[in-house]
């Protein structure tokens, strides 16, 4: 970017009025919760400040002028969150060894959105957008490291934004409703619920918690120890793991079924 172009980024006052008063109503509102059968909704800052930017985007107030600025400001503040996991992982290493195999471990578990989102994602036809769209939950570390590869106007940029977007509006909602429904009518522990919760998003590890908390208040400082080690685990570790296994996974995978369906398409002409 030239030093044209930063400083003209820098003096779009509309566009950073716009966000001051985003911010400052978002959070005189502040978060909201309520339940939904063993469910726990909880409504976020984050979550009102999407909804008012988006509405805002159809709006005179936000110009094609201020979108555009907002894209190369998006990376920054991706970019102030990653120093910020950083810091966390160096003094947070010997609670990650004290969690046990089972929390070291449960990272794995975020490839299962390569091998059944992936082939779904495909069978709609969307192109390479899948990529960024199924290699991870498409966190905040997974939307810089896809930025960082690809870039924000590549296609794997905009899935990996589409899902964030998507996760940052549904994403809450659905773990509240989901971890407490699942831990009520399942033989399984309250605490794998906890673990599973820890994405690396933490309001979603939040809403999780809160459901878990409210269907099992006896349990309450288990499970909110259980959710913060694994949305810790997932922070440190979720990066490496999309870096060095989910990301070259979904490609050579996304290769594979291309290949399949392009000669499937082949066969049937």
């Amino acid at each position: 970017m030239s030093t044209e172009m930063v400083y003209g980024l820098w003096k779009d006052w509309r566009l950073h009025v716009v966000v001051l008063l985003i911010v400052v109503l978002t959070e005189a509102i502040g978060t909201f919760q309520f339940t939904v059968g063993p469910g726990v909704i909880m409504l976020l800052p984050m979550l009102y400040a999407l909804i008012i930017g988006l509405i805002l985007f159809f709006t005179p107030v936000v110009k094609e002028k201020q979108s555009k600025n907002a894209e190369p400001i998006i990376v920054l503040g991706v970019s102030l969150l990653l120093a910020k996991i950083g810091v966390i992982i160096g003094p947070s290493l010997p609670d990650i060894i004290e969690a046990g195999p089972a929390l070291l471990l449960q990272e794995l578990g975020n490839l299962g959105t390569i091998l059944i989102a992936l082939p779904i994602a495909v069978m709609l036809g969307l192109k390479r957008e899948s990529i960024g769209m199924t290699h991870s939950v498409a966190r905040e570390p997974n939307v810089g490291l896809i930025m960082d590869k690809y870039g924000i106007s590549s296609p794997e940029g905009r899935g990996v934004m589409a899902v964030y977007i998507f996760g940052t509006v549904f994403g809450a909602v659905f773990m509240g409703l989901i971890s407490g429904f699942l831990a009520t009518i399942t033989p399984l522990s309250p605490l794998s619920f906890a673990m599973a919760s820890g994405v690396g998003s933490g309001s979603m590890m939040a809403a999780a918690s809160g459901s878990l908390v409210a269907a099992f208040p006896a349990l309450e400082n288990q499970i909110v120890a259980f959710a913060g080690a694994s949305n810790l685990l997932s922070l440190s570790t979720g990066l490496y793991v999309s870096i060095f296994i989910a990301l070259p996974l979904t490609e050579k995978f996304y290769g594979v079924l291309t290949r399949r369906k392009n000669n499937n398409g082949k066969k049937a002409a």
